[in-house]
């Protein structure tokens, strides 16, 4: 019988049970895949603390890689056997086998392995929204991402490059530095020893940039407000220290017209088609080396709480998966 990692309360790692699940026939619109690679990611530990509220029980994780076992009657874009990926509710990804919706999956092309989909699609699709979507990101403009040696920071830099923008990276720990440069990154910024919007002011001689790509969330708010130049755009899509404070609009957004947004992959990749269209170019910019996906860690799917250790306790130095 498959196995999945099921949630029963929110809490720590300690939460995720492993058990036996059954996996009933496909719906109409629905198909059951074999997940061959799953994606870590931190709205896992989210949805797994309650910081996101989930109905309970619940499976867990949005990510996954795999082939096709069976398709629901209605299904017409995709057969049994094909290769597909998927970075989407319903929560459930860690898992060995599941049924999922079509229209949240999209076809994996053969020059991308299980493994680099699995770690592509929550990554990518973010990385895709926040640079072409959210913030049309042009050459020769410089702009702030924090976390530069995560996983979608690690994607951020190299698509930024391929498009002759340059960007200025903050990580948690010295040890971080090498591998946000070796990534493409401008300069780098150890955070937790500098007070890094004096950094990129001096470093923008004192322009300050016109964009800051914050997921860290509560350690960087105030200090990404203030190295953004007069009618810059604080984006914030993340919380990895802890949630934001609430916003003071007339003392933190208005002595420089500040524009304020919290993006999702949902809000932009709304139907299948917008979907596949994302992806395609994500992997397309795999296929012709704009982008190079380095796994730092495999896990075993048993070894979910470890995972989850690890990635709050920003062990991880990059893109991690487990392994069904």
């Amino acid at each position: 019988m498959p196995k999945s990692i099921i949630l029963k309360n929110n809490g720590g790692p300690e939460v995720l049970e492993l058990q036996d699940v059954e996996v009933g026939t496909p719906g109409p619109d629905e198909i059951k895949v074999t997940n061959h690679a799953i994606g870590l990611n931190y709205i896992d530990t989210y949805h797994r603390s309650g910081l996101y509220p989930i109905k309970l029980p619940s499976g867990i994780g949005l990510e996954a890689a795999g082939k096709i076992d069976e398709v629901g009657s209605n299904v017409t874009e995709f057969n049994k056997g094909d290769n597909v990926a998927y970075a989407s509710v319903p929560l459930g990804a860690y898992s060995q086998q599941r049924v999922i919706p079509s229209k949240i999956a999209v076809k994996i092309p053969e020059s991308i392995s299980y493994e680099q989909a699995a770690t592509l699609m929550t990554k990518g699709l973010t990385t895709n929204y926040l640079l072409t979507k959210t913030y049309n990101l042009k050459a020769g403009e410089t702009v702030l991402f924090h976390a530069a040696a995560g996983g979608v920071g690690q994607i951020f830099a190299q698509w930024a490059n391929s498009l002759g923008a340059k960007v200025i990276g903050t990580v948690g720990s010295d040890e971080k530095i090498k591998i946000a440069k070796e990534n493409g990154y401008s300069h780098v910024i150890n955070y937790s020893k500098t007070d890094f919007s004096k950094e990129v002011l001096d470093f923008t001689n004192n322009e300050g940039v016109p964009a800051v790509f914050d997921g860290v969330g509560k350690e960087t708010f105030l200090g990404s407000l203030a190295c953004l130049k007069v009618r810059g755009m604080m984006i914030s899509f993340g919380n990895a220290s802890g949630p934001l404070d609430p916003v003071n609009v007339p003392k933190h957004i208005q002595p420089k017209g500040l524009y304020l947004t919290r993006p999702s992959i949902g809000q932009y990749f709304t139907n299948r088609k917008e979907l596949q269209t994302g992806a395609d170019q994500i992997f397309e910019k795999v296929k012709f080396g704009k982008i190079k996906i380095n796994i730092f860690k495999k896990y075993k799917l048993a070894d979910a709480k470890q995972a989850h250790e690890d990635l709050e306790a920003r062990r991880l130095k990059g893109p991690v998966i487990l392994i069904p």
